[in-house]
């Protein structure tokens, strides 16, 4: 199942409680187990006014519904091609 970075834009990210993550999360837990397709939802990351969350669907199709059942925005939504960090460094000595 391909991998999938949303970009959702929502003024004070960074500063959500724990109380909004919380409930932030329950509400995306429970879309994503009413769509009724395979679906994985991995992590969110806050930084400034943005969300960067790491989904894996079948499609973008499928991300942008969980958003809109969800009430969430997703002004960018990439399938994920390649990961590499520090170590991939190592692979080409």
């Amino acid at each position: 199942m391909p991998k999938f970075i949303v970009e959702r834009n929502v003024p004070g990210a960074e500063k959500l409680s724990r109380e909004e993550l919380c409930k932030i999360s329950a509400k995306s837990n429970s879309v994503v187990d009413g769509l009724g397709v395979p679906y994985v939802w991995h992590h969110t990351y806050a930084a400034g006014d943005k969300l960067y969350c790491i989904h894996e669907a079948n499609s973008a199709e499928d991300i942008y519904r969980h958003a809109k059942e969800g009430g969430f925005p997703a002004d960018l939504v990439s399938e994920i091609k390649n990961t590499f960090g520090p170590e991939t460094a190592e692979t080409i000595r």
